[in-house]
Formats: structure tokens, C-alpha cells, sequence
């Protein structure tokens, strides 16, 4: 039965491409015909249990069955496979629309509120589970000059992983519009990249923030190293925590962090921002976003990777923004930069196989490759993107047109050190 079910759904899916199904009883199933750009992938069910996991749950069944080694991938790798499934119906893939379901509706709208009531108690364990693996891992993947765990920016398409991530640095600081002396708040700083990155061109002083030990105790490192740990404090506190401190700043920075928030708590993010961004100051939100109206995370994500995580759509960020006085002043969709930048983060691990192995062992890194590699294929094929938004509090804080983004963004460019 389950034999039957699952080849019935992969007959509705794969048509582009071609998929060769093998199973533990020596049958094989073929599905779809060659088509340039989509790849020709062979799996192998090692147990029919495997088969069994993802009708029972597609997305979530497939990884587990792939992380405990019973579905291989004997032709091509992971990347392809995912890459395979989700290009076979792309999000934008036009067409006419239908409204959803009523029970579809009221389903995403409960598994919505439901996960991501991401209060401050729970805010730290979160981020620990998933960043506080350990430095080393990550050290083994990211950009080895800034480890940005975060979009990189691919102005032309021949750069390198470092090479974006500088341009990503330098593009953001550009629509800081920063100047000598300003005060600067990193909300999530990571290890230290951004913060690093503005002290050193821009001659600010940064306050950096985040919830993980371990990027905390290795920010502080990597500042003394860079030679500006004077002008950057790093501290283990909530963002939430801080505006209670009646804190200020000239710039306030947020990279990758907005993700952890919870859409229950987005109104009391941008409070506690607008409340600590001063009446002239300016802020940039670097997101991950949902082209589409809100939805939900997939369980494998919520289990596996970003338990409390949530992304969100344009629509709910700017509404939450909107109540309390913030000036949306200039927003920009990264559509498939986040792409290039998964696809050279999963070609590193593959090449450090034999180290994450030893690090942790076989079933993490599977888990770990499937995630970057599911993550490709959301942005390749999926829902999801990435959004820069700036903002201030006063509409006379920025310049009358966007022309000093782009003096600035040269500046820094021209100036590296």
C-alpha cells in the first residue's frame, strides 16, 4: 500500500527531471523525462519503513528516513533530489490562483500562533540549540574573514563566498548612512562580523548583542584579533532586556536575528527598537521572508533546527512596524541571493565530511546537509526570500534620494582593508 501511494504521488510531482525509485524488494520505478535544467536523480529505500515515514509526513519523513539511512541517494546527491521535488512546482510559477481551503486556512493559521510564542525564557534555548553546537562547525562552512551566518550579496556572479559576504557588509552599512562616532547596536550579533566590519571602516562605536555563549566568547576573540575590541562591547543579553535599560543608539543593526522572534512577539521588537533608535537614527532589518502571506514552519525546521523559529511575510513585518511609528523608507527583496550563498555553504560541508562526522557523527550530518539543502530548494523553487528594510523614526533622518546608497556602498568597497 505504501509502495502504491507513494508512487502515485510521485507521478503527480516529478514530470521534469527524471526520478529512479529502487526498493528493498528489487523493484524499481521510474518517474518524469529528461528536461535541461533539472537533474536526473536514483534513490534507494533500504527499508520499506522508510517509504511508510514520508507518506506519513512528507517533508519531515523524508529527512529522517534520510538521516537514519534508510533512503540513500545513489545518483546525484541531496541538493539534487530536493532540488528535483520543489522545481517541479515553484512557487512562482504562475498560472491562475484559487483561494485555499477553509480547513487549510484554519490549519496554517493554528500551527501559526501556535510555534512561535518565542517569550525570553524560551528565547535562549532556542538560539543554544542551534548555536551552540560548537564554533568549530561553522568555522568549517562560513566566509572565513566575517562568519556571516547569514544572506550574502552576489553583485556578479563569478565572486567568491568572501567576496559577497564583504559586498553584503558593505551593502547594508551603506544604508546605515553612517558617520564617525555614532553609537551603533548590533541585535544578534553572531561572532562578531558585523560589528567588526562598521568599527573598522566606519569609525563607530558598536554594541553587540546575542543570546549564545559560545558566539559571544568567540565575538570577543575575533575583536581583539581585528584590533577594535576598544570602540565594540559584546554582551550575553535579551534585546528585550535592553530597551528596559532605557538604552540609545544613532544606528540600530539587526542580520539574520529577526527569524528567532515569533510573530506574537514582532509589535514588541519594533517597540523595543523604535523606543531605543534615536529621533534622527536609522535601522536595517536583514531578514528571511515569505514572498507570500503568512504560513507556517515545517516541522523538520521546528524539530531539527530552529525550535521557536518563524519567518515571516513582508506584509505582518511592516504591519508590526507600522504601530509604533516606524518610517519604512526603503525596502529591497533579495530573491536569489540566499541561494548562492546555501549552495556554497553545503559544497563546504561536503568537502568537510569526514571532519562533521568526526565532530558529532554520520545522522548530524545528514541532518545537515538536508537542511541546506532544503533550504536551496525554498529558495530556488519555494516561498522564500530575503528582505533588507530601513527605517527610521524621523522622515527628515536620510537623505531625499537613494543616490548616497550607492556613494557610500563604493566607498566602503574601495576602502577594504
Amino acid at each position: 500500500m505504501a509502495k502504491r501511494l507513494l508512487d502515485r504521488f510521485l507521478g503527480r510531482v516529478v514530470r521534469k527531471g527524471t526520478l529512479e525509485v529502487l526498493r528493498p524488494d528489487g523493484s524499481t520505478t521510474r518517474f518524469g523525462t529528461p528536461q535541461p535544467g533539472f537533474p536526473d536523480v536514483a534513490i534507494r529505500f533500504t527499508e520499506a519503513a522508510g517509504e511508510r515515514r514520508i507518506l506519513l509526513d512528507p517533508r519531515l519523513g523524508a529527512a529522517e528516513a534520510f538521516m537514519d539511512g534508510q533512503l540513500l541517494v545513489e545518483r546525484g546527491d541531496i541538493m539534487d533530489l530536493l532540488a528535483l521535488i520543489r522545481g517541479n512546482g515553484p512557487w512562482d510559477r504562475g498560472g491562475s490562483l484559487r483561494p485555499p481551503k477553509l480547513a487549510r486556512r484554519i490549519r496554517n493559521r493554528l500551527a501559526h500562533h501556535l510555534e512561535s510564542f518565542n517569550k525570553a525564557r524560551r528565547s535562549k534555548a532556542n538560539v543554544a540549540h542551534h548555536y551552540d553546537v560548537g564554533n568549530a562547525l561553522y568555522r568549517l562552512f562560513l566566509d572565513t574573514d566575517h562568519m556571516q551566518y547569514s544572506c550574502a550579496y552576489w553583485p556578479s556572479e563569478d565572486m567568491t563566498l568572501e567576496q559577497a559576504q564583504e559586498a553584503k557588509l558593505a551593502h547594508i552599512a551603506a544604508k546605515l548612512a553612517l558617520a564617525p562616532g555614532q553609537r551603533v547596536l548590533d541585535i544578534g550579533c553572531g561572532w562578531g562580523g558585523m560589528a567588526i566590519y562598521l568599527a573598522s571602516h566606519a569609525e563607530v562605536r558598536v554594541h553587540g548583542i546575542t543570546l549564545s555563549e559560545e558566539q559571544l566568547a568567540l565575538a570577543r576573540e575575533r575583536a581583539e584579533a581585528a584590533g577594535v575590541a576598544e570602540r565594540i562591547t559584546f554582551e550575553l543579553v535579551d534585546y528585550r532586556d535592553l530597551a528596559k535599560r532605557g538604552e540609545r543608539y544613532d544606528r540600530i543593526v539587526s542580520v539574520g536575528m529577526f527569524e528567532h522572534v515569533g510573530q506574537p512577539q514582532f509589535e514588541t521588537y519594533f517597540r523595543a527598537c523604535a523606543n531605543m533608535l534615536a529621533d534622527d537614527g536609522v535601522m536595517l532589518l536583514h531578514t528571511i521572508g515569505r514572498m507570500g502571506s503568512p504560513g507556517s514552519t515545517d516541522a523538520f525546521t521546528r524539530k531539527y533546527i530552529f525550535p521557536g523559529g518563524y519567518i515571516p511575510a513582508l506584509s505582518e513585518t511592516v504591519a508590526a512596524s507600522e504601530k509604533v511609528r516606524l518610517i519604512a523608507t526603503d525596502i529591497e527583496t533579495l530573491r536569489l541571493h540566499y541561494a548562492r550563498t546555501l549552495r556554497a555553504w553545503y559544497a563546504r560541508c561536503v568537502a568537510n565530511r569526514e571532519a562533521i562526522v568526526t565532530m558529532y557523527d554520520e545522522r548530524f550530518y545528514r541532518m545537515w546537509i538536508f537542511y541546506l539543502a532544503g533550504a536551496t530548494a525554498a529558495f530556488e523553487s519555494g516561498g522564500m526570500c530575503n528582505y533588507q528594510i530601513q527605517y527610521v523614526r524621523s522622515r527628515h533622518a536620510l537623505p531625499l534620494t537613494r543616490d548616497y546608497l550607492a556613494d557610500a556602498e563604493r566607498g566602503l568597497l574601495g576602502s577594504r582593508q
